[in-house]
């Protein structure tokens, strides 16, 4: 069976943007492949993160993923600091890629800013700790977003050179699972910007621990434009707002955006914001409120955290192993049993 590998960062609020473009996904994924989903707190501290929140978000990360549906015994779900060949094998690749190919990924430009210079060397190097992650299972499929297209692009430049100079068809050259238009989730106060964990306003996002009335409050405070909804999707050109509302309707109601707009053509935005809520809250109030039972027990949550990591280490050692003798590295003393 091919092997999905698969990574949410634990900072911030996970909100509708998450599930529609990352976590329903992957549930839908758990019967055609063979799934290992990590929550990449690694990735997360390229910038400083309070050690307690980071410990509660990661929580709160596996917990999402269960109530969304990912299911713990058919998938592996672990923490990525908790499996070493992820930090091993990013070394390696560290002397496998090419400074060229660095100083071309676009996110690093955007997040470092105008203070390039105090940015740390991880957020410049964390494309290669993401190869890691996903050859160290030699994972052939990742579900990506198209913010993360090129990263993808990156792991199978570094896998195809890495095969290339040592003389070995080691790694697979992953392929991508890009998802359809409606996984673009825009925020709730300006339909131009995504849905993001970080906008200082909540009324941006819905977040998936948000309880029923919060979700309908926001969707009732979402911006819109005075024209009524248009019957086809011609007509959403020019209204951003109205396009996101319309995108997240037909997602959630698992229908095509042609549809939605035949279904509330010619209506208000007061009619439809209220179908809206309905469908919001039928889907995300169950998976906040299976959260918060879960989170209320986390000594069951670490417990399937370590239990994850070590199946996930299974996979990965040997691969590992095949590296170190690739590279050239004396064999490790075997492990006491």
């Amino acid at each position: 069976m091919n092997r999905i590998f698969s990574g949410i960062q634990p900072t911030g609020h996970l909100h509708l943007g998450n599930y529609l473009g990352a976590l329903r996904n992957w549930v839908r994924l758990q019967d055609r492949f063979e799934c290992l989903y990590c929550v990449v707190d690694m990735h997360a501290i390229t910038v400083w993160q309070d050690p307690q929140e980071l410990r509660a978000s990661s929580r709160t990360a596996a917990a999402a993923m269960i109530a969304c549906g990912v299911d713990p015994g058919s998938s592996v779900i672990f923490v990525q600091s908790h499996v070493a060949a992820h930090a091993q094998l990013a070394w390696i690749f560290n002397c496998t890629a090419r400074l060229g190919w660095l100083n071309r990924m676009t996110q690093f430009k955007e997040k470092a800013g105008k203070h390039r210079e105090n940015a740390s060397v991880g957020l410049y190097a964390y494309p290669n700790l993401m190869a890691a992650d996903i050859l160290a299972y030699k994972a052939t499929h990742v579900p990506v977003g198209e913010d993360q297209k090129q990263h993808l692009e990156l792991a199978r430049d570094i896998a195809q050179k890495f095969n290339n100079d040592y003389g070995r068809e080691l790694f697979p050259i992953v392929e991508p699972l890009i998802f359809g238009p409606a996984t673009r989730v825009m925020s709730l106060r300006d339909g131009t910007k995504k849905m993001s964990k970080s906008d200082v306003s909540d009324y941006s996002r819905i977040n998936l621990a948000d309880e029923a009335d919060a979700i309908a409050l926001k969707i009732r405070k979402a911006k819109t434009d005075p024209e009524v909804l248009p019957a086809t999707p011609e007509g959403l050109d020019g209204r951003p707002e109205a396009a996101n509302l319309l995108g997240i309707y037909a997602a959630l109601a698992d229908v095509d955006i042609d549809a939605a707009c035949a279904r509330f053509a010619g209506q208000t935005f007061a009619t439809f914001k209220a179908e809206l809520a309905e469908v919001a809250v039928a889907t995300l109030g169950r998976i906040g409120a299976e959260m918060r039972r879960l989170e209320a027990d986390p000594g069951y949550i670490e417990a399937l955290l370590r239990d994850g990591a070590e199946r996930a280490e299974a996979l990965g050692e040997p691969v590992l192993r095949e590296v170190y003798d690739a590279v050239g590295f004396l064999p490790a003393r075997p492990r006491q049993s």
